[in-house]
């Protein structure tokens, strides 16, 4: 994709976080972030034989698991 075909698609979604930091973002190992993606349960990216994971993606699964008071 050329920068030109680009530009029309919102490209600022934050930096590509490694399995690692993903793990330390959420507070969890690499397994549990490596489990999520073996189940398709969160997206990813991948760049060459890497796996990255987009911050937005991080924050979209934490508010889907939000668990909101009663008051």
């Amino acid at each position: 994709m050329t920068m030109r075909a680009a530009q029309g698609r919102d490209i600022d979604r934050g930096p590509l976080l490694t399995v690692a930091q993903a793990g330390e973002f959420l507070g969890t190992g690499e397994r549990f972030v490596r489990r999520l993606i073996t189940e398709r349960r969160i997206a990813y990216v991948k760049v060459g034989k890497y796996v990255r994971l987009e911050r937005a993606t991080l924050d979209a699964f934490v508010d889907a698991g939000r668990v909101h008071s009663q008051r």
